[in-house]
């Protein structure tokens, strides 16, 4: 899912291995280092994490912060 809201985007990925608030905090930590990036709100229960950004992040960006946070990038939700 995307959504532009004024000049940002919303965008909510599907990841996969996490399980607490740690998983939670190390996905947080490497999407939040991505240029553009403002928020970042990953949810361990429900394996999504969504991202407010500048633009549309490319999703090869994206994987490779989430692969090194130790986690699993399986797409948008």
């Amino acid at each position: 899912m995307t959504a532009e809201t004024d000049t940002r985007t919303t965008t909510v990925y599907r990841v996969t291995g996490m399980s607490c608030g740690h998983c939670e905090g190390s996905v947080t930590t490497e999407l939040s280092a991505l240029p553009g990036v403002s928020s970042v709100k990953a949810v361990a229960a429900t394996g999504e994490v969504t991202v407010v950004s500048d633009a549309l992040l490319a999703e090869e960006d994206v994987r490779a912060a989430i692969d090194e946070a130790g986690y699993e990038l399986v797409g948008r939700a």
